[in-house]
């Protein structure tokens, strides 16, 4: 009981002082402010950017590889035209994985035809892109429709003229009307349109559903060659949830070796790519960014911090006849060494709720005007107050020991 006393002494004196020094009080929490402001600025501003890019990689799936010729991630040193003798995936890669593949839900076979035109009677899209695919392509990818249904296994196995579309297309081409069960142009080919895909809206790498047309990967072989690398063939392979994904890598590794005919020891000729590559890359990009705005940031609050130990040496001065008066009456030093780091605390806290708010204020402005989202998270809340009560220890720390050093005779005398 006795600790907390003094503890609630201590805020009372301090509070007494912060409030009789008003204008002082304000430029002394400047500083601090705009030091908190800018590190938990940035630290906001990154973790909002991070989760909206995270959602965008998180769309591939936690437990799926993709076989491409180009790695995501290219290792040091290492020459350009290694990767560019590679053979693209081809349709014999897929079928002896999925006749082989024990550890994956699902396997297929993709390719895709940019920046094409689809048309319906007098309207037409431009800039879509044509997707073929095997009958496996929902279950390596998370599909949502508004309306409609997706392929059966007989279309797929037959080639039957029949497509997907995305939210954007249909909208362009039959406005509010339905578009199940018309037929559009698309490729040279008419196609019956039996689904449309649920708006998605853009993401931050600028992956969506809404501009692509899909097609069955057997009707696509009548149109265009689906080996050719133009047309960036790969297969996507999603492994089963029970199992880790490094198994299934494993097991892919392997046929694929087989598959190509690899030697042991000898260098792979194809491309495992998955999400986990992704967010390293931010995981590294990020931490840079973070530790830029902390070092920047620090440097404000260091110099409110001076500016708040300065503010301290006055106000010792200031009261050091009181100082004399109440160690002349028992108080001991640990009580003014609390009472002062205790007003320096109180002021740099104020300063660092101050700094949060702007951060809040900000981050509702640029959510509310733009279509990004910006979220103060209790974790850089609580890393903006821990700085400011750091702080206010470090800057009050000197003043007050110095304070609960003095000699009560000379300091009443002062």
């Amino acid at each position: 009981m006795m600790i907390f006393r003094i503890i609630g002494e201590s805020f009372r004196f301090a509070w007494d002082a912060i409030s009789q020094n008003k204008l002082r009080t304000a430029l002394s929490l400047l500083g601090i402010t705009i030091g908190i402001f800018i590190i938990i600025a940035v630290y906001s501003g990154v973790d909002s950017l991070r989760d909206k890019i995270q959602s965008s990689v998180d769309k591939l799936g936690s437990s799926t590889l993709f076989v491409q010729k180009w790695p995501w991630i290219f290792e040091d040193n290492s020459p350009w035209w290694k990767y560019m003798n590679r053979p693209e995936p081809s349709l014999r890669d897929y079928a002896g994985l999925k006749d082989r593949m024990d550890m994956a839900v699902g396997v297929c076979y993709e390719v895709n035809a940019s920046n094409r035109t689809v048309k319906y009677n007098s309207s037409s899209v431009e800039g879509a892109n044509v997707a073929a695919a095997s009958h496996e392509y929902d279950k390596t990818w998370d599909l949502e429709f508004q309306e409609g249904r997706y392929f059966t296994a007989n279309e797929s196995q037959y080639g039957s003229p029949v497509c997907i579309l995305g939210a954007e297309i249909a909208e362009g081409l039959f406005d509010t009307d339905s578009p199940i069960g018309k037929q559009i142009n698309v490729m040279g080919r008419r196609v019956t349109v039996i689904g449309v895909y649920k708006k998605e809206g853009e993401d931050m790498m600028g992956m969506s559903q809404d501009k692509n047309v899909l097609i069955p990967l057997n009707l696509a072989k009548g149109i265009f060659d689906v080996n050719n690398e133009r047309y960036n063939p790969q297969v996507t392979v999603r492994g089963r949830e029970d199992i880790s994904l490094e198994e299934v890598e494993n097991e892919l590794r392997g046929l694929m070796r087989s598959i190509h005919r690899l030697k042991p020891g000898e260098e792979d000729d194809f491309a495992l790519n998955k999400t986990t590559m992704l967010s390293n890359q931010l995981d590294i990009m990020f931490g840079v960014i973070n530790i830029a705005g902390t070092i920047i940031g620090g440097f404000s609050v260091l110099v409110g911090g001076f500016g708040i130990a300065n503010i301290m040496f006055v106000s010792v001065k200031e009261r050091t006849n009181i100082i004399g008066i109440q160690k002349s009456l028992g108080a001991k030093n640990y009580f003014i060494l609390m009472q002062f780091v205790f007003e320096s605390v109180a002021l740099c806290i104020m300063g660092g709720l101050l700094g949060l708010l702007l951060v809040y204020i900000l981050s509702v402005v640029i959510t509310s005007t733009s279509d990004f989202k910006v979220t103060l998270y209790l974790k850089n809340i609580i890393t903006g107050l821990s700085w400011s009560v750091a702080i206010g220890l470090i800057a009050g720390f000197w003043p007050a020991y110095s304070a609960s050093r003095l000699d009560p005779v000379e300091a009443i005398r002062s």
